[in-house]
C-alpha cells in the first residue's frame, strides 16, 4: 500500500503542478492564448505582459500555491516521508514547466509540453519543504528583480535562495540535510528551462526590467532631448 501511496502522491504533485493557471487567467482576462505572447511561457511575468499586472499577480500567487500544496499531498498520502516530500515539491516544478495539459506540436512536427520557467512553484515548494521561513525568498527575489533587472535571473535566484536558506536551517536549526537537495535540484530544473534566456544574457540581448529598465529609459530620453 505504501508504494501505491508514494506513486499517487508523486503523480498528484505533478498533475497539480501542471495546472496552467497562467493560460487560464490570461484567457479569462483578455481572451488571449498566453503561449502566443512574448516568451510563450505561462508564468506570472508573461501573464502580466499578456493581460496586465493583476493577471500576473493572480498567476504568480496560484503558481506558488501549486508548490505549497505538495506538502498537503505528501503529508496526507505518505506522512513523515522526507524523500517523498522533496520529490513531490520538485515534481510540481516539473509539472509547471512541462504541463501535460499544454501538449502542442512544434513547427517541425514534434510534440512538446508547454509551461513556465518554475520560479513561483519553486518558491511554493520551498515553503512546503522548509516551512514559512522560506517566504523570506519573496522580498529577496523582489530585490534582485528591481536591482538586477532580469526576470530570468530573478527566477534562478528563487532556487538559489531556497538552497541557501535550507543550508542555514540544516546547519543551525536541525532541518534535515535532505531538504538542501530540493534547492540544488530545483536550480538545475530552472536553469534547464531558462536556456534561451541564459544564451541572451551571454549575448547581452536579454530584456531588462525593473529599476535598470527605468534608468535606461531615462538615459535614452535624456540623450534624445539634448540639442545636437
Amino acid at each position: 500500500m505504501t508504494i501505491w501511496n508514494i506513486g499517487l502522491a508523486l503523480l498528484l504533485s505533478y498533475l497539480v503542478g501542471s495546472i496552467p493557471f497562467g493560460w487560464l487567467v490570461v484567457k479569462i482576462a483578455s481572451g488571449k492564448d498566453i503561449r502566443t505572447v512574448e516568451s510563450g511561457r505561462t508564468g506570472g511575468t508573461n501573464a502580466m505582459r499578456a493581460a496586465g499586472f493583476l493577471a500576473g499577480l493572480f498567476t504568480a500567487g496560484l503558481d506558488v500555491l501549486k508548490g505549497i500544496s505538495t506538502a498537503w499531498i505528501a503529508g496526507w498520502l505518505v506522512p513523515g516521508n522526507d524523500w517523498v516530500k522533496v520529490a513531490a515539491a520538485l515534481l510540481a516544478i516539473i509539472g509547471h514547466n512541462y504541463s501535460v495539459f499544454l501538449i502542442e506540436k512544434t513547427t517541425h512536427g514534434r510534440v512538446r509540453l508547454g509551461g513556465g520557467a518554475g520560479g513561483a512553484p519553486c518558491l511554493g515548494g520551498a515553503v512546503a519543504v522548509g516551512g514559512p521561513v522560506m517566504f523570506l525568498i519573496l522580498p529577496l527575489a523582489a530585490l534582485v528583480f528591481v536591482l538586477i533587472g532580469y526576470a530570468s535571473v530573478t527566477t534562478i535566484s528563487v532556487a538559489v535562495l531556497a538552497m541557501m536558506i535550507s543550508i542555514i536551517q540544516a546547519a543551525f536549526f536541525g532541518l534535515p540535510w535532505l531538504y538542501v537537495a530540493y534547492g540544488f535540484v530545483a536550480i538545475g530544473i530552472v536553469l534547464w528551462a531558462l536556456r534561451p534566456n541564459l544564451k541572451r544574457l551571454r549575448e547581452g540581448t536579454e530584456r531588462v526590467v525593473g529599476l535598470r529598465a527605468y534608468l535606461r529609459k531615462r538615459q535614452a530620453e535624456k540623450s534624445t532631448s539634448q540639442p545636437k
